[in-house]
């Protein structure tokens, strides 16, 4: 696994301007905030786990990134770097999450009830729902600096707490390690399989390390909830389903998130979270809430619009290809989701989903009738 020089002692031996990584070429977060006073400042320390500046923006100074992307660049490999390397971590976080500062306390909310409307999409346009976030898993480190014991420990703890879930949340977990073909392409079908990280950014984080070894996939038999285990965070967990019922979606979320981490409690191990930057994962864009709430969505007239662009960003949405990040969209299906993680709520930032989406449907429909949805633009939310 591509490491650079981080974990080399002899580079101690070296002045701090001639360790100082080149980031002339760079567009992330990370190569705007270091300064050479801050590489300076930190270079020598470490998390108590052994987690140094350099494992933390490896990454991002192997990826400078692209003119128009604007990638994050750094990574935390446990809940304590963004502690021990602040420095950093404040102003890549006020610089990524809109002015969100080093002050500022996060808010949750995981009460579904608070969520109002979302059962009313129209299917004709919105063809699924899904909320996603990650959750790391107190007293372990993270996957860009955890060994294969801690792996295997973290799997393990997982499966008890995933085989314990009765109701609608009874399922099975698929080790990626001994699946057999049939379960992989059934998986793939139906687009649970996430499998060996090829994205340059993860890799050079060292995500990737000892694959396949205690990764895998936990789904409910009705197959719409589902947790990816030892991905870019420890537990990526997902409600989905056909059709426009965010409302139920949200629910499934919440209560099933709720009874995972219970199971956790108990355990010992509760999920990192705390009042400044809400539940700790991996990656700084993250933070917060960790929630991406989205829809699959038929836009072919609005998306032609000269403002879609500005109506979405009005509408604090995100949209992107179906198959992901950077993907372009197929017969005009976008995936609309939230874009703020940080600062604001689950409920907040999937009502923003819902109240979007539905208008967003309202002026497709209008523009479908020859109509003009100018009077219908949004203010600033």
């Amino acid at each position: 696994m591509p490491f650079g020089n981080t974990h080399n002692k002899y580079k101690l031996n070296f002045s701090q301007e001639e360790e100082y990584p080149d980031l002339t070429k760079h567009n992330n977060h990370m190569s705007k905030a270091l300064t050479l006073d801050i590489y300076k400042k930190l270079r020598d320390k470490e998390t108590p786990s052994g987690f140094t500046l350099d494992d933390v923006i490896q990454t991002g100074v192997d990826n400078p990134g692209h003119p128009f992307i604007m990638t994050v660049g750094c990574v935390a490999g446990d809940e304590e770097s963004y502690d021990v390397f602040k420095d950093l971590f404040d102003p890549v976080i006020q610089d990524r999450h809109g002015g969100y500062k080093p002050t500022d306390k996060h808010k949750t909310d995981l009460n579904h009830e608070n969520l109002k409307g979302g059962d009313d999409l129209d299917p004709n346009y919105v063809i699924s729902s899904r909320v996603r976030t990650g959750r790391s898993i107190k007293g372990y480190t993270l996957p860009p600096h955890c060994s294969r014991g801690e792996r295997r420990a973290i799997e393990k703890l997982s499966i008890t707490a995933l085989n314990s879930l009765s109701g609608e949340f009874k399922g099975k977990y698929y080790p990626l390690v001994n699946m057999s073909d049939a379960e992989q392409q059934q998986l793939i079908d139906d687009h649970f399989l996430f499998d060996k990280p090829v994205s340059p950014l993860l890799l050079a984080a060292g995500m990737g390390r000892d694959w396949p070894d205690a990764r895998g996939i936990w789904h409910n038999d009705n197959k719409t909830f589902l947790v990816w285990v030892n991905e870019e965070d420890h537990l990526r967990v997902i409600s989905m389903e056909k059709g426009g019922n965010m409302k139920e979606v949200f629910r499934r979320f919440c209560v099933g998130l709720q009874k995972i981490e219970e199971i956790f409690k108990k355990a010992g191990h509760p999920f990192s979270w705390n009042e400044h930057l809400g539940y700790v994962l991996t990656c700084p864009s993250n933070l917060g809430t960790g929630l991406r709430g989205g829809v699959h969505v038929k836009l072919p007239n609005l998306s032609k619009h000269a403002k879609f662009e500005e109506i979405l960003s009005r509408l604090r949405l995100q949209k992107r290809g179906t198959g992901g990040v950077d993907t372009a969209a197929v017969g005009a299906v976008y995936d609309v989701s939230n874009a703020d993680r940080l600062g604001s709520s689950e409920v907040a930032q999937v009502q923003l989903v819902v109240d979007g989406v539905k208008l967003m449907v309202e002026m497709e429909k209008k523009l479908e009738k020859g109509g003009s949805v100018d009077d219908m633009i949004p203010a600033q939310k």
